[in-house]
């Protein structure tokens, strides 16, 4: 028996002593919450938001004021989160795609996995990348909705994910006010339900009681989140791992409203972002200490070689973010590089640089608007208020520019006007500020040679025989400094960027003449006139983006039949990309009902396809609906949700 003991003791003894060298390295949990902005937070200066657990998180932490997604939905932000990798270098900053990027980019828990850590995610993935089963499989020991930290093996480190889907935009704005009540307000005691005059409107918004009942949705979707993070967080201290666990805290993109998620300004990127380090960990805080609120800029991108730095890894060359905790952490920057593409059906490409004060937005389809179309949007009731208070006459000048065409460049002070109500692009006061931020921008695209400057059509191609972050990297197949001085023009309104677009409609490069076509789509109807006949000669190009472009623009402004008919037949392409550029120009016509039984025509076909093949072409069919809600043809649809 005395053997015994003393076998169980030396037992004891070296499993705590494995334990506790295991423990050498934190714990890390995340806790990722959907679609909202810091505006919205109590922390942040909202004093009609209800939440106490994130205010009491950042109270005993690091909270951050200028943390950016770097995208501004969903699928893009997450996919630069899981590979450390801008969007805009790998091509995956469309919503809902699928294309590779090469062999040796893995999701970053995959190195965690390398250091010992048990990875677990519960559960959202949603990346943009081809054979999205393997890659998941590789990064996450478990990715489910049973997923968390207990299923580790005793002593093993762990990286644990929760994503809570309560403040995403289905419970905020797009689903029915049922069901928005079934799955919020009856989830709390009535007493904590947040009433529909109990916070103060943003000014781009109409206050109206119609509105006000759509905004509740935001504050109460946001409360609900909030107890979902106290419980997470009463079970890590139940489990006595609160004081070896890093905890991280943020959004994975701006607030699921109209004007926020989907649009290239701070309210699309800026998120809510805490950082809480127990004392044990203390060394790996530069702070210094916790309950601080610190300026530093951080972009997604920096998350990946953060938490490698933090397991004791090397961050691989290809993440060119920065650790911020750690031995390797790495000075803060000056300013950001954030991005914004086609979100489901509604195509668009913003760049934009922020120094955390100021952010600067270029706009390169400026011709859409910041409501653009996008279906999973138009279903909800408030987009829907908001288009018929427009047709009432019912929105101020500031309302109404949310459905008006952009302007190329925007220039918001963000620390004097959270809401982006003043563009300064043309204060004389902040002219070498907005030409200075410009330079930067065109500096960093031109570095890291942007592959989205490329139609997704081409995208497309390009990935039946490499992925897009290789291609962008040889000169011979991608002359970017060439393709991006053709895109500079776009969204200049005048007579010189209209000459300059005419001309390189002539150019050899297919992608040259795509931007002179997109930059065209945006001149006055008076200035097109004089180029009428160019125009019209170009709807014969052997590129079809751009008779996809023309063919709208000659429609559009001259009546021409062939347009019309050119037009139609790419809107029934079989190549989905080319179908859905074709579809989407029409919901930026004067007139596209001639087009109607062309979109019937396409939305049938779409049906008739087995489940699996609808699935694959839902922002094509999205976008017909589109075109058919717009002209009062459809009512809400059901079908269309995330």
């Amino acid at each position: 028996m005395k053997i015994l003991g003393v076998s169980i003791l030396f037992f004891c003894c070296v499993s705590a002593v494995i334990s506790a060298k295991a423990q050498q390295k934190p714990n890390i949990l995340w806790i990722t919450i959907e679609d909202t902005s810091p505006q919205f937070i109590g922390c942040y200066g909202n004093k009609d938001a209800r939440t106490p657990t994130i205010d009491r998180l950042a109270k005993e932490g690091i909270r951050f004021t200028n943390a950016f997604s770097t995208g501004t939905v969903c699928s893009p932000s997450r996919t630069a989160l899981i590979t450390g990798v801008k969007t805009y270098e790998a091509g995956t900053g469309n919503h809902r795609s699928s294309y590779p990027v090469p062999a040796y980019i893995h999701g970053f828990p995959y190195y965690l996995k390398e250091k010992g850590y048990y990875t677990s995610n519960n559960s959202k993935t949603d990346y943009n990348v081809k054979d999205p089963k393997s890659f998941i499989e590789q990064a996450w020991d478990e990715s489910s909705n049973q997923a968390g930290w207990w299923k580790r093996s005793p002593g093993q480190p762990f990286f644990a994910v929760f994503n809570i889907m309560d403040s995403h935009q289905s419970r905020t704005m797009t689903d029915s006010y049922p069901q928005y009540v079934k799955e919020v307000l009856d989830q709390m005691p009535k007493e904590e339900h947040i009433g529909e005059k109990d916070f103060k409107m943003p000014p781009f918004y109409k206050d109206s009681p119609e509105m006000r009942k759509q905004m509740a949705r935001v504050y109460n979707a946001i409360h609900l989140t909030d107890n979902k993070i106290a419980a997470i967080l009463d079970r890590l201290e139940q489990d006595n791992l609160r004081d070896s666990t890093i905890i991280f805290f943020f959004a994975d993109h701006g607030e699921g409203i109209p004007r926020g998620k989907t649009n290239g300004i701070n309210l699309g990127y800026r998120v809510p972002f805490v950082l809480w380090i127990p004392p044990m960990y203390a060394h790996l805080n530069p702070w210094g200490k916790q309950g601080i609120i610190t300026e530093e800029l951080v972009d997604f991108t920096d998350l990946a070689p953060t938490l490698i730095s933090i397991a004791g890894g090397i961050a691989p060359a290809h993440m060119t973010g920065r650790a911020i905790l750690g031995a390797q952490r790495k000075p803060t920057p000056d300013h950001l590089i954030l991005s914004s593409d086609r979100s489901d059906n509604g195509i668009d490409m913003v760049r934009t640089l922020t120094d955390g004060r100021y952010i600067y937005s270029r706009n390169y389809m400026p011709y859409m608007p910041e409501a653009r179309y996008i279906r999973y949007m138009e279903i909800g009731d408030i987009k829907q208020q908001m288009r018929q208070d427009l047709a009432s006459g019912k929105l101020n000048p500031l309302q109404t520019q949310l459905f008006t065409p952009r302007p190329a460049e925007s220039l918001y002070d963000i620390q004097n006007d959270l809401w982006e109500t003043k563009n300064l692009m043309d204060d004389p006061a902040l002219e070498s500020k907005a030409r200075r931020l410009k330079t930067q921008l065109g500096q960093e695209l031109t570095r890291s040679r942007d592959v989205l400057f490329l139609p997704e059509y081409e995208i497309a191609k390009i990935s039946e025989q490499t992925s897009p972050y290789e291609f962008r990297q040889e000169e011979s197949r991608y002359p970017f400094k060439e393709i991006y001085a053709a895109a500079s023009w776009s969204g200049i309104r005048n007579a010189k960027a209209a000459k300059k677009q005419i001309a390189l409609l002539k150019d050899k490069n297919k992608i040259v003449r795509y931007w002179a076509a997109v930059g065209l789509r945006s001149q006055t109807a008076a200035t097109l006139r004089s180029y009428q006949k160019e125009l019209i000669a170009a709807i014969q190009d052997e590129y079809p983006p751009v008779q996809a472009l023309i063919s709208a623009l000659c429609f559009d402004h001259f009546k021409e039949d062939e347009a019309e008919k050119t037009l139609k037949l790419l809107c029934l392409s079989e190549q989905r990309e080319l179908a859905l550029m074709a579809i989407n120009e029409l919901l930026y016509l004067n007139n596209r009902r001639p087009f109607v039984e062309t979109v019937k025509a396409k939305h049938a076909s779409l049906s008739a396809m087995p489940k699996s093949a609808q699935a694959g072409n839902y922002e094509v069919k999205a976008a017909c609906m589109d075109v058919l809600g717009s002209l009062g043809l459809v009512a809400n649809n059901p079908d269309f949700k995330e």
